[in-house]
């Protein structure tokens, strides 16, 4: 296992630019390295954008797997073992992140020029306000991808969106880092931080959760698990590929759209029957798409 280096500074490394010039590439540090962080220290790292120092995990083994991923990095065993590098994402969960921030700022490390960001779709940088009394500048870039899988993500990051605010001055240093693996930085309001991310939890986790929910009604109306799987699948694709293609309303089809309010309040007494709470979420999307089936209406010429 890498060992943690000490607290002396770290020289970043030179990379040969197009016109021959030489450039220096900025030392990174990631504290809390989960699937996000080792997903884009990868990436970082095979495209020689970041010079990666030190991994700080809650666990040696976890940080070790972390720089068994990405590549790269040394396992730091504490803050005090951190070196000192130009930028530090803190990639812990929403609920540390602070203080992960506090206890990096309490180590010393942190000077004016130093960057430090997180990527919270929720959180907006005020959460790094630590980071700032000490002179750093402050972010968050948050990636609109699910991360489940970060090989699978790794392999196809090109085009990915990202939400960033914060300071000017880390935002000159994180948006080309984020470019150079591929990413497209969307500039987001950090008032509106919390209602942007709600919007992606719409479109990624409470997805899935109507899958789940689609899958139970299949298979408590008698169809196999697996099968239910297989009758949903070109249902969501199709539907999604036309809401993409002409926009949700015009994509709309189904009994509301025709005006079959019988048929919704047949299917409504079924679910009723069935699962009650399930009924209730059926009611409230049966109202959402009421609007939206007015709309696709009143928009033909």
């Amino acid at each position: 296992m890498a060992g943690a280096a000490g607290s002396a500074g770290v020289t970043g490394q030179l990379s040969a630019m197009p016109d021959g010039g030489q450039r220096r590439r900025h030392t990174l540090s990631i504290i809390g390295c989960g699937k996000v962080g080792q997903t884009l220290g990868r990436l970082w790292h095979e495209r020689r954008t970041f010079v990666l120092l030190d991994i700080l995990n809650r666990s040696a083994a976890s940080a070790q797997q972390a720089c068994a991923f990405i590549g790269a990095g040394n396992v730091a065993a504490s803050y005090a073992d951190l070196r000192s590098a130009d930028v530090y994402l803190i990639g812990a969960g929403d609920d540390q992140i602070a203080a992960c921030c506090k206890a990096l700022a309490a180590s010393g490390k942190l000077q004016p020029g130093s960057i430090v960001f997180h990527c919270s779709g929720a959180l907006s940088s005020l959460e790094l306000a630590a980071a700032t009394a000490q002179g750093a500048a402050v972010a968050s870039v948050h990636p609109i991808r699910s991360f489940a899988d970060p090989h699978q993500v790794a392999a196809h990051f090109d085009g990915t969106w990202c939400g960033s605010e914060g300071d000017a001055a880390a935002l000159a240093v994180l948006g080309p880092a984020f470019s150079a693996i591929g990413a497209q930085s969307l500039a987001i309001r950090r008032e509106q931080k919390t209602l942007y991310h709600a919007a992606a939890v719409f479109a990624s986790n409470y997805q899935v959760t109507l899958i789940d929910v689609a899958q139970q009604a299949y298979v408590a109306a008698g169809i196999a698990p697996e099968l239910a799987l297989k009758l949903i699948e070109p249902l969501l694709s199709e539907s999604a590929a036309n809401a993409f293609r002409l926009g949700p309303a015009a994509a709309l089809t189904g009994p509301i759209a025709r005006g079959d309010l019988a048929t919704v309040a047949r299917q409504y007494q079924a679910l009723q029957q069935w699962q009650p709470q399930t009924a209730a979420l059926y009611q409230q999307f049966a109202a959402l798409t009421a609007d939206l089936a007015l709309r696709k209406k009143n928009s033909k010429p």
